[in-house]
């Protein structure tokens, strides 16, 4: 799945989900390099329900989204 992202320095999240719910396969197109690579491997293998309530709703300084918020929106997308 490709989801274009809103309001973050990342512009889209490619995400695979083996299995249905796990994650299986994150990567950022733009954004801050090395905290993207550090986020998708932490996620890489867990159930997605698990990411979504962990990042949802973090925010990037005064933005009303993040990185790791725009992936557990790509995340509840892919769910549904």
């Amino acid at each position: 799945m490709i989801y274009k992202t809103h309001g973050t320095c990342s512009s889209q999240i490619e995400l695979e989900l083996d299995g249905g719910h796990i994650i299986h396969g994150v990567k950022f197109t733009n954004g801050c390099n090395g905290n993207l690579k550090g986020i998708s491997r932490l996620v890489e293998g867990r159930r997605a329900e698990e990411v979504i309530e962990l990042l949802e709703g973090t925010r990037c300084g005064l933005k009303d989204t993040s990185c790791p918020d725009q992936l557990a929106k790509a995340l509840k997308a892919a769910l549904s």
